[in-house]
This record gives C-alpha cells, sequence and structure tokens, in this order.
C-alpha cells in the first residue's frame, strides 16, 4: 500500500469500497447547534412577520393558531437545548428529524397565512438548501420531496388571506406558477449548493491527504539527517576502536587465539566504518553541502528508487542549458514529487522515460516524458484536480486520483508551473518550470 493509500485510509475510513452508512448512527457534518440556532432565526423571523402583518397593516390575521404553531417550534429548540448535547455533530437521521420538522411547521404557518399567495412560501428552500451543503444526497431527496409536497398541497388548500378588496383571490394558474418557480428555484439552488460543497470536501480532503504526505516525507528527511549525524559522532570512538586494535595486534603473537580475535576485532570495526560512510553520505544531515545539490545530482537521486523496478524500461536524463547545471535546493516536498511523477511515467511507458532539464539566465524548466498510452483526452484538462485520474487505453487498478494532484501541489509549493500534455507521437508529458529567483532556492 502506497503513501497515497494509506493517507486516504486513515483520513477517510468510512469512505472505502464496501463499506456500509448507518444513517442513523454515523455523524454528519452539521452541528446540532447550528440547527438550534437558525431555528431560533426562523421563530424570530416568523414572529416579527405576523406582528408586522396584524399590527403594521392591520390585515386580519388568526394569531392565537400562529403563535400556537411558532411557540410549538420553540418549544422543540427547548427541548434539544437542555437535553442533547450542542456540540455533537448530528446523524443524518436526526437532522432529516429536524428539518422535516421545520418544514412542516413551515407549511402548517404557510396554511393559516394564504398558502402558496404568501410571498414567504419561498422559505420552503431553506431546510432543503442547509441539507444540500451539509447531508447526504438520499436526505437531500426526501427533503426535496416534502417540501415539494407541502408547498402543492398549499396551491389549493389554504386559508385565505385578508385582503382589502373583499372576495379577491389569485388564478389557480398563478398560483402554479409561484409553485413552479419554487420548484425550479429550489432545485438549481441545491444543486449549487451541493456540488460547491461537495469539491470543497473534494479540495479539502485532497489538501489534508497532501499535508499528511509531506508530513512523512519530512519524517523520513529527519530520519536521515539522525542517521547521518549519528554516523559522524560513532566515528571517533570507532577510530579509537580500530587504532587500540592495531596497537594489541603488534604486541599480540602471530598464530595465537588473541592474534585471531584481534584481527576479527579489526575486520568488524572496519565494516562499521563502512556502513557508517554510506549513513554519512545519504544527504539528508542538513548541512550546506547535502542541502544544495546540482540539478543533474537532483534528478539521478530521484531517479534511482525506479531503476530496474520494471523490466524493459529506461529512465534517461537529458541535461541542455547555458553553462553549468544549476544547484538546487534539497527539499521534501520536491523530492516526492519528483519520484511520484517519475514513478507513475515509469508505470504507464512501454520502453523508455526521460528527464529532460534546461535552464537559462531567467527559468529552469524539467520535463517528464514517457512512451506509454498519454493521458486520456477526457480529463487531461482537469489533471492535477484532486480524484482525476485517468490514461487512455490503460488506468491504474486502485488508483485514488490524489498522486497528480499531491504531485502538483506540493511542486507549486516551491515555485513551479505545471502543465500535462501528451505527446504527438504517443505518450505523457509533465512539464514544470521555475523561475530562477523562486522560492526553490535555485542559483547557477
Amino acid at each position: 500500500m502506497s503513501i497515497i493509500e494509506k493517507t486516504r485510509a486513515t483520513l477517510f475510513p468510512f469512505r472505502g469500497p464496501g463499506v456500509g452508512r448507518n444513517y442513523a448512527t454515523v455523524s454528519g457534518r452539521l452541528r446540532r447547534s447550528t440547527l438550534v440556532l437558525l431555528r431560533w432565526m426562523a421563530i424570530a423571523g416568523q414572529t416579527a412577520a405576523i406582528l408586522l402583518v396584524a399590527y403594521g397593516l392591520g390585515y386580519d390575521v388568526p394569531l392565537l393558531e400562529c403563535f400556537a404553531v411558532i411557540g410549538l417550534s420553540a418549544l422543540v429548540n427547548l427541548i434539544v437545548t437542555f437535553t442533547l448535547p450542542l456540540d455533537r455533530r448530528v446523524s443524518d437521521l436526526e437532522a432529516l428529524a429536524q428539518l422535516g420538522f421545520d418544514l412542516v411547521q413551515l407549511a402548517v404557518l404557510l396554511w393559516l397565512t394564504g398558502g402558496m399567495n404568501n410571498p414567504f412560501a419561498l422559505l420552503f428552500m431553506a431546510p432543503v438548501v442547509t441539507s444540500a451543503t451539509t447531508l447526504s444526497r438520499s436526505v437531500l431527496a426526501l427533503l426535496g420531496f416534502l417540501a415539494a409536497s407541502l408547498s402543492l398541497y398549499m396551491v389549493g388548500n389554504f386559508q385565505p388571506l385578508p385582503w382589502s378588496e373583499p372576495d379577491f383571490e389569485l388564478p389557480f394558474m398563478f398560483r402554479m406558477g409561484a409553485w413552479s418557480a419554487l420548484i425550479v428555484g429550489m432545485f438549481f439552488t441545491s444543486l449549487y449548493a451541493w456540488r460547491s460543497a461537495r469539491e470543497s470536501r473534494r479540495m479539502s480532503e485532497a489538501l489534508r491527504a497532501t499535508e499528511a504526505v509531506l508530513a512523512h516525507e519530512q519524517k523520513l528527511s529527519a530520519l536521515g539527517g539522525m542517521a547521518a549525524a549519528a554516523a559522524h559522532e560513532l566515528g571517533t570512538p570507532l577510530a579509537t576502536i580500530r587504532l587500540t586494535a592495531k596497537e594489541m595486534k603488534r604486541e599480540a603473537k602471530a598464530g595465537t587465539h588473541m592474534a585471531e580475535d584481534i584481527d576479527l576485532l579489526l575486520s568488524q570495526t572496519e565494516r562499521c566504518r563502512e556502513i557508517l560512510n554510506q549513513l554519512g553520505k545519504r544527504g539528508d544531515a542538513g548541512d550546506l553541502y547535502h542541502d544544495n545539490l546540482s540539478l543533474e545530482v537532483l534528478l539521478t537521486e530521484a531517479c534511482e528508487p525506479y531503476i530496474g523496478i520494471k523490466s524493459g524500461i529506461s529512465i534517461d536524463i537529458d541535461m541542455a542549458g547555458e553553462g553549468e547545471p544549476p544547484t538546487v535546493q534539497r527539499r521534501a516536498e520536491l523530492m516526492y514529487a519528483l519520484r511520484n511523477l517519475i514513478e507513475n511515467a515509469v508505470s504507464f511507458a512501454t520502453s523508455k522515460v526521460v528527464l529532460s532539464a534546461d535552464w537559462s539566465d531567467k527559468d529552469i524548466s524539467l520535463q517528464i516524458t514517457d512512451d506509454g498510452p498519454g493521458f486520456d483526452a477526457a480529463v487531461r484538462d482537469r489533471l492535477g484536480e484532486p480524484y482525476v485520474t485517468a490514461r487512455a487505453e490503460k488506468k491504474r487498478a486502485g488508483g485514488l486520483g490524489l498522486g497528480l494532484f499531491i504531485s502538483k501541489t506540493l511542486l507549486e509549493r516551491t515555485g513551479a508551473k505545471v502543465r500535462f500534455a501528451n505527446r504527438s507521437d504517443g505518450g505523457a508529458i509533465v512539464s514544470m518550470v521555475w523561475p530562477i529567483g523562486a522560492i526553490l532556492g535555485m542559483s547557477t
């Protein structure tokens, strides 16, 4: 399992394939305090509207019945406030019950005050749009159906408004038109809210996965630095042991058990020296020498884990530019992004992957090309967005669509501009361009 898949499984455990969802117990994204606050706002608005119509405009409104309905809503709010913790996220079932109650309460209030003739009938949209941004599609569908049914019933069944002219009534077709406008507005507003919230959640999840990947890479880099530091610190006592062993060998008689033990000790100290030298050459020590390296060395190090990983695939590095290759700064996000893109190219290549680097006094560019099937034309313009993954004629099994997004995001953090395209003769191209003065820390 790759680091991206591990991150996905850790951050979003309820989104794996085959995992059922219990809408009565799984917490959603809507807090109970939000529902209570919205209901108090509705109660205040309804009360103000009734008082304004009754005393400000002088209409004969059934105050007792209206305030009884509003009082029932206030009673529900008080019960929820004093019996349930407000700082918890509610399940989809509870949210459906509370928002469904709000729709029924609004319907009864509108029935008392003119039904669909009442301009405030558009408030039917509020609970539905709220569910579109925070709840599941099934809850959204149920609330939308409930709102449509209640409003349709009130097209022909309602208590008449106290018009100033006696026996005045709006035509049935006008009321049907108002209902149709309400349904259309509810549908498009909910669809827009649902799509916006969905994209926002997907981007948030992808960014969290990106941060987790970067933290993992930085932890590995820190471990490498600790290994290099340990190698440096252990070098001195090991040299002392080796020197002492040589002195003992001079004094020991040849052919004795003591001489054989000293030879063994010397051979093991030599082996320890080789191991410590390898640890010290990891390049993660965090000093000036290891933190800055030529562009060619950086690309060679990025390619190293994938050389020979797939039989018949060669990885070539093509360096072309003005003067000597520039010196670049080692960064965890840069190394991870390059390795992820190289791995992707190797997995889809037929025979060859080429890393082409070019530089001038203005910018540094890098292209990773392969001779595979290329990017699917249907999603090429959306590559780099979270959860978009496809190649023409071939798709990676179990892909999450986060790899390209994470790589692109990390590269952009270093100051790069990233572009995805297909070669004219087949294969994919990933192009990266850094300004010379970008945060990457490049110098020629």
